[in-house]
């Protein structure tokens, strides 16, 4: 039995996270060419409670998703149209940096394109002496100048999946869980299930052996796979794997989400997510083509649900009748993951596996990684499995590490004094000892990616570059440039801006860009 091929897949939970599993293990294994094989690999059977609906509020995504919409073979243009989707080109942060009694409105850029040249030099340390005269996301990459004029990442005539400047979407994350269902039933075979587990059963090594269901009865699987939210079914509840709190690191336990209308049909669509800071956390905002969806992050242990409300009005500008007639959905978040996603024949993909908090998006950028991972590594038989899981954890371990420290440096380098909440954030107990001793290592020298301990990391140099510099941070001036070398920086700053006014002449807006979507959509590869 241990080398009995694995053949028989049961995924428990849809959403956003079942439904990318199931795609990427059927195109990886099942399809050929585009062509649906006759005798499947793989039997992928995915069981959805009725009972249980999805968060649905996971509506910013990274460049990543664009592979990985192309792998299950969905095409943009649908994509587009069904899922109400905008292009996404980083994420502009708002007064995370002054002090709000200094009246000064702050914001920068973490954008997707990593900067300009990359591959023939590290431009840091070369913008450093010029860090009064252009900020560091303008020296080195167009988007910067680009999202503050509203332009798309790319033309009409350009190729699905191709792009001018690096993109990921924004997009309504239930009418994308719906697309995802239709085609992965429709195209790739995958059988869909809607009923309650209400049992699981192990064989007498500790493994997932069947699940019991209310209307089918008993389902049996080789690989199960735990995409059922906070919940964590078969990982948490199940297997008992244990959950690693971060709330002493990253404080934010609540959210308030809400759909406001545009004020009138053709108002810009923002080619960035809009984060901005709030005294006790931060307001997202997203603009999708017919709507915006706007959210307020917040701590619990910093302030109440009716003043994180009336923060949210009060950024949204309505208050008395108009305010009354508000109702934002109230989201309670566990911020932590489990110690790991694999454990016996079971793997966790989504919050089933971990969640902090949405800021970055990183989340959907997780299930990307780990779905994917999954379906290039599935193990060819339970003999196997227990190598590869251990692989796969280790990984899942630094990602996380790196996604808590990446996050956290968004707070801790704030130097807003008029708010607990952001003081608090500060405190040296909060902070991990790997992240302040990347911040000390930073005082001399730029990030680099001698920093970055492991191979294809979420987060590579440029944006801890990106965030650095955009908060304002000091380095050291180095001490030494060899003229070749600082010959090459100016080439390379040179081109950027010249390829910056280049696009910002000839770019559609994000909202033409779209109309013409719909219209005619994008070439066909």
């Amino acid at each position: 039995m241990m080398q009995k091929p694995i053949t028989e897949i049961v995924i428990v939970g849809g959403g956003t996270a079942g439904w990318i599993t199931a795609g990427l293990l059927a195109a990886e294994h099942n399809v050929d060419n585009g062509v649906l094989a006759h005798s499947p690999k793989l039997n992928i059977t995915l069981i959805e409670s009725p009972d249980v609906a999805t968060i649905g509020v996971g509506e910013g995504t990274w460049p990543s998703m664009r592979s990985t919409l192309s792998k299950i073979g969905i095409d943009e243009n649908d994509f587009i149209r069904q899922c109400d989707a905008s292009f996404k080109q980083g994420s502009r942060f708002i007064n995370w940096c002054a002090d709000p009694q200094s009246k000064v409105t702050d914001s920068y850029l973490h954008p997707f394109s990593l900067p300009h040249g990359h591959q023939e030099l590290d431009l840091c340390q070369y913008w450093l002496p010029h860090a009064e005269q252009v900020s560091f996301a303008e020296a080195v990459c167009s988007q910067q100048v680009l999202t503050q004029l509203g332009l798309a990442p790319k033309s009409i005539a350009t190729a699905q999946y191709h792009f001018q400047n690096n993109y990921g979407y924004h997009l309504n994350a239930a009418k994308f869980s719906q697309l995802l269902t239709e085609h992965c039933t429709q195209k790739l075979s995958v059988t869909h299930i809607r009923d309650h587990v209400s049992q699981i059963i192990n064989n007498d090594h500790g493994d997932i052996d069947k699940l019991i269901t209310k209307q089918h009865g008993e389902i049996s699987g080789q690989l199960f796979i735990d995409c059922t939210g906070a919940k964590s079914l078969l990982l948490g509840e199940h297997l008992q794997v244990p959950f690693l709190c971060q709330k002493s690191v990253l404080f934010n336990d609540r959210a308030l989400a809400i759909q406001v209308p545009y004020p009138d049909a053709n108002s810009p669509i923002a080619s960035c997510t809009h984060s901005t800071a709030q005294s006790n956390g931060w307001i997202w905002d997203i603009g999708l083509p017919t709507r915006k969806g706007v959210g307020y992050v917040y701590s619990s242990s910093h302030t109440n649900d009716i003043d994180a409300q009336q923060t949210l009005f009060n950024y949204l500008g309505v208050d008395g009748a108009a305010a009354d007639k508000l109702e934002p959905r109230q989201l309670t978040i566990n911020p932590g993951y489990r110690a790991k996603c694999w454990q016996n024949n079971c793997i966790a993909i989504g919050m089933a596996a971990g969640f902090i908090e949405p800021l970055e998006a990183s989340a959907l950028a997780l299930i990307e990684w780990t779905a994917s991972t999954l379906a290039q590594q599935l193990p060819p038989n339970r003999m196997v499995m227990d190598t590869i899981a251990k692989r796969v954890n280790e990984r899942y371990q630094l990602h996380w590490q790196q996604i808590i420290d990446f996050l956290k440096l968004h707070y801790v380098i704030s130097r807003r004094e008029a708010d607990g909440y952001w003081r608090d954030h500060r405190e040296s107990n909060s902070i991990p000892d790997s992240l302040q001793a990347m911040l000390e290592l930073w005082r001399y020298q730029t990030p680099s990616q001698q920093d970055i301990s492991y191979k294809e990391a979420l987060f590579p140099a440029a944006s801890f570059q990106y965030v650095l510099y955009g908060m304002g941070y000091n380095t050291q001036l180095p001490n030494h440039v060899k003229p070749s070398m600082q010959q090459l920086a100016q080439r390379l700053f040179n081109d950027n801006q010249q390829r910056t006014q280049a696009l910002a002449k000839n770019l559609p807006s994000n909202r033409e860009l779209l109309d013409k979507v719909a219209q005619y959509g994008f070439p066909k590869l």
